[in-house]
């Protein structure tokens, strides 16, 4: 009993002073933002962050304001909610906050893949010269040629092709707009493994269905690899998953390709000027093809979901695609050749754009983390200054504090598909919190370093779907009062939401 005692007091101060060193007992200090450490050592708020993270962060602000510092797992974050302040973090020095140090962790954890660190600079060039101006232009031409194959090469085949298809709207987008991606980013089968193009059509039919399948499953484990908190049998299921990834993605079989995008292709090159390991290389692969087709088509979703659901909406997306179409000296008729679907043609919709855009204030939800690289003084709009440490992380949670206050945008959770037009039909631009227009009033690709670089591409893509759904098909709810569905609140700061269920739908084609 006389060894147990002091055995017992030296683990006791073993454990609190690790939490001393891991920050549990952390006291605010003068100049500081409020600090909240929440409920449990070192864990803090962390459950109920997973948990919800918009209702967490709506509760934070009603207790301390519009900054405030939090316990998450062991990390000091100070949320900012304040837009008119945003630009004191999306624009400050990489040198004080960086975006890439809080980025590089996620990636390892999620797909065990290591940057290397002097590679930035060139990934951010080859998306420059890729994904903006004459690159996304072929880009896009690659695209519209893969959702044709997709969506309408059963086009004079035979058969009966006025026969409705049912099939849930969620997985359609989803599977539709991520093959077309996948197609365009990574390369065709070749006509020499196929044989013929006939041939090579159908096998990029097939191969990409199949690993869409692989990759939605792969997504649905996406919050929790991101957490940390898979379960034994779900790491191995997911390991089985990478490991099928890291094999589809080889270069053997990427180098086998025909049409692969220049945007790929430049930066397998540089990956492997850099000296990065084959392996690696393969995981980088992977990396880039979640990054460009994990939120898309979900987006694609909620916005035929809200066209469906918003008949004066849809009317007006018609009648613009229409215009489009008949402007560009073409028709779709029975017989009559596919429309050639051309960058400049979808640059016209602005109706589109205005729909696209609201859909997205509506559904996508990131959270933007910036790492402090040094003790910092961050200046809010109203003239407050507050002290930052070292080592803590800041963020910004847009979703609550721009995208449905309704000071900025009124009824601010319905769907309104004009909201980002002008009157007389140009974009808006103009939007106002306490009187002060603000230059981010709706932040669904980021902002700053950390903004998105496939936007373009990934609104091109959108859209492009959009048109041919339109211009080719009859599609409708099985059930017209179909409510939309929620948004599963897992997903809170991963970028486009997904919804907690899937919905009937039906289409066939019109020729």
């Amino acid at each position: 009993m006389g060894l147990l005692v002091p055995i017992l007091l030296a683990l006791l101060a073993s454990l609190f002073g690790g939490f001393y060193l891991l920050g549990a007992f952390r006291k605010q200090r003068p100049g500081e933002p409020p600090l909240d450490r929440g409920p449990i050592p070192w864990l803090g708020h962390v459950l109920e962050f997973r948990r919800d993270t918009a209702k967490f962060l709506e509760r934070m602000k009603q207790k301390h304001g519009d900054i405030f510092t939090v316990q998450l797992g062991g990390n000091y974050f100070t949320f900012l909610m304040d837009p008119s302040s945003f630009g004191a973090v999306v624009k400050e020095a990489r040198t004080k906050l960086d975006f890439s140090a809080f980025s590089r962790k996620l990636v390892v954890r999620v797909f065990n893949f290591r940057q290397i660190e002097h590679s930035k600079n060139q990934f951010h060039a080859t998306n420059h010269r890729h994904l903006i101006g004459d690159g996304l232009v072929l880009l896009t031409e690659s695209t519209m040629k893969n959702f044709q194959n997709l969506m309408l090469h059963s086009i004079g085949k035979g058969g009966d092709q006025k026969t409705w298809i049912e099939d849930g709207l969620f997985m359609y987008c989803y599977n539709i707009v991520f093959r077309a991606g996948y197609l365009s980013l990574f390369g065709n089968v070749s006509l020499r493994e196929a044989g013929s193009t006939e041939k090579s059509f159908e096998m990029d039919r097939i191969q990409s269905d199949e690993l869409f399948t692989e990759f939605h499953k792969f997504d649905q484990y996406f919050p929790k690899l991101a957490y940390g908190v898979q379960s034994a049998r779900e790491r191995i299921e997911i390991r089985k998953l990478l490991r099928l990834f890291w094999k589809t993605m080889s270069l053997q079989v990427f180098k086998n390709k025909e049409n692969p995008s220049d945007w790929v292709r430049e930066e397998q090159q540089t990956s492997e000027g850099l000296g990065r390991k084959e392996f690696m290389q393969e995981r980088c692969m992977f990396v880039m093809l979640w990054a460009s087709q994990g939120n898309t088509g979900p987006a694609a979703f909620w916005l035929l979901m809200y066209l469906l659901k918003n008949p004066e909406a849809m009317a007006a997306v018609r009648r613009e695609v229409d215009r489009v179409v008949t402007e560009s000296g073409q028709e779709v008729r029975r017989g009559g050749p596919i429309i050639n679907l051309t960058y400049d043609m979808i640059q016209k919709s602005l109706i589109l754009d205005s729909a696209l855009e609201e859909t997205l204030r509506l559904t996508v939800a990131p959270v933007l983390n910036r790492a402090v690289m040094e003790n910092m003084n961050l200046k809010m709009s109203d003239g407050r200054a507050y002290q930052i440490r070292q080592g803590d992380i800041i963020s910004l949670f847009p979703y609550t504090a721009v995208q449905i206050d309704s000071e900025i945008h009124p009824d601010p959770l319905s769907f309104k598909y004009d909201r980002f037009l002008n009157p007389d039909g140009s974009k808006k631009k103009d939007f106002y919190k306490n009187g002060k227009k603000l230059r981010y009033y709706t932040m669904p690709w980021g902002a700053g370093v950390s903004m998105c670089p496939g936007r373009f591409f990934v609104m091109n893509e959108l859209k492009q779907f959009v048109f041919f759904m339109i211009l080719y098909f009859d599609f409708e709810l099985k059930n017209p009062n179909e409510e939309v569905p929620d948004i599963d609140v897992k997903r809170w700061g991963f970028g486009a939401m997904q919804p907690t269920r899937d919905v009937g739908f039906r289409y066939r084609l019109r020729f």
